[in-house]
């Protein structure tokens, strides 16, 4: 039964590392030119984004149904690997428990042969059993101090990969990728700060949590649909999310204040001249880094006490300038005259658009 778990884990760890989440080909363009409009573009694949796909910097492609890049697996979870890397979640846990029951009564039937209760203390022999003398296994303080090693490693994997196992499938029963709930928040926030009265309903849900679950498990192995179009619940539109998150990426250019870098950075992670606080708070995310030089201009979208996230300008086009994104110290830049990519709107003018 223990092979049996090797096996089966194994098997679905090396599925979803190879078999991949599937990317969405080179210059793809929807069937229809004039849906282009509700689309994103990337300029690294050259393509457009298709519904529920977004672009990876560390598969350096456009990810279809993303959900994270996992380094476990050096790969994306998305479209066709969910399932392999589910049911990975899954097995890894099952087997770690059993190995914990086969390892705690190992630990108890030896000791069960080694202790031995006297009127004022508890002595444990473990060079021999006393009940045992022809043990099958020699089962020495080495052979403990392993198995009791062993014992904390499987019940450890088993709560991390275990929650992460609960995550997952949270994310297949509301058919809600995590960066999709991220979207879904964001358009809450934009609503509620514009009070524009929309309401925002996520299209790929399909109110059933078994219609859910069907889309990613099948019997064949293969999920649902070609990656590209997606069901979605009545009264939604097909790009009901992707012209959200073009709403979305206009309102964070409303929003993006421009900073001026006062200050050399070089982009590492922990800056060690930059001050204690600004090494000891470093941002604790996979996201990059960008080196400045005295007189760059940033447009910051985000930020904490000490460090800020934005897009440093390459290009002085106004628009469509080619820009590099990642975090940086707030001493190193100051912020300029205007507040804003374009103009100097007031508070009135950015709450009207």
């Amino acid at each position: 039964m223990l092979l049996n778990w090797t096996v089966m884990i194994l098997y679905n760890y090396f599925s979803a590392m190879f078999v991949g989440p599937g990317y969405v080909p080179l210059g793809w363009t929807p069937e229809k030119s004039q849906d282009c409009m509700y689309l994103q573009y990337c300029k690294v694949c050259q393509s457009y984004k298709a519904p529920r796909s977004h672009h990876c910097r560390k598969c350096n492609r456009c990810v279809m149904k993303m959900d994270h890049h996992c380094p476990w697996i050096n790969n994306c979870c998305g479209y066709q690997n969910h399932a392999s890397f589910t049911l990975f979640l899954l097995l890894a846990p099952l087997g770690c428990i059993h190995a914990s029951f086969i390892f705690v009564m190992t630990m108890y039937t030896q000791l069960y042969n080694r202790i031995s209760f006297g009127w004022s203390s508890v002595k444990i022999d473990m060079s021999a059993a006393k009940r045992d003398p022809r043990p099958i296994i020699p089962f020495g303080l080495s052979a403990f101090a392993a198995s009791l090693f062993a014992l904390g490693l499987a019940l450890g994997t088993t709560i991390a990969v275990g929650m992460l196992f609960i995550i997952q499938m949270k994310v297949i029963l509301t058919n809600k990728t995590s960066i999709e709930s991220w979207i879904e928040e964001k358009a809450k926030d934009r609503i509620q700060y514009y009070q524009t009265g929309e309401i925002f309903i996520f299209p790929y849900d399909m109110g059933s949590k078994w219609k859910n679950f069907k889309q990613v498990f099948t019997w064949s192995g293969i999920p649902e649909g070609d990656g590209l179009d997606w069901p979605v619940r009545d009264g939604c539109h097909q790009y009901s999310l992707t012209i959200e998150q073009l709403k979305q990426k206009a309102d964070k250019r409303v929003r993006s204040v421009r900073y001026r870098a006062v200050e050399d950075y070089s982009g590492v992670c922990c800056p060690v001249t930059k001050g204690v606080k600004t090494f000891f708070t470093t941002p604790c995310t996979e996201e990059p880094r960008i080196a400045l030089s005295k007189g760059d201009l940033i447009l910051a979208t985000r930020g904490l006490k000490h460090w800020m996230y934005g897009e440093k300008i390459l290009d002085s086009a106004a628009d469509g300038g080619i820009r590099e994104r990642g975090w940086f110290p707030r001493k190193c830049v100051e912020k300029c005259q205007y507040d804003s990519e374009t103009d100097q709107p007031v508070d009135g003018e950015k709450k009207n658009r």
